[in-house]
């Protein structure tokens, strides 16, 4: 029995099946990049969204509508400014 007669009955299975374990966690830690390190940033800056004030949008709404009059909405307006 030399070291090729391991391989000839079957024994060739079990490293295959353990590279492909170790392929699969690999995968799944990293290929769905869910798993980052905290000093992996998307290198673009945090972006303001172009209007902070719902209420100002609702209010602009009203106003399109007719529910409410041009001196309502300024009032309203600088209220909510």
């Amino acid at each position: 029995m030399g070291p090729g007669y391991v391989w000839v009955n079957g024994m060739w299975v079990f490293p295959l099946i353990g590279i492909t374990v170790m392929l699969v966690v690999v995968y799944l830690m990293f290929g769905r990049g869910s798993c980052r390190s905290p000093r992996q940033g998307t290198n673009q800056p945090h972006e303001m969204p172009h209007n902070l004030s719902p209420a100002l949008d609702i209010l602009k709404n009203r106003y399109a509508k007719g529910e409410i009059m041009k001196e309502e909405f300024e009032q309203m307006k600088r209220d909510i400014a």
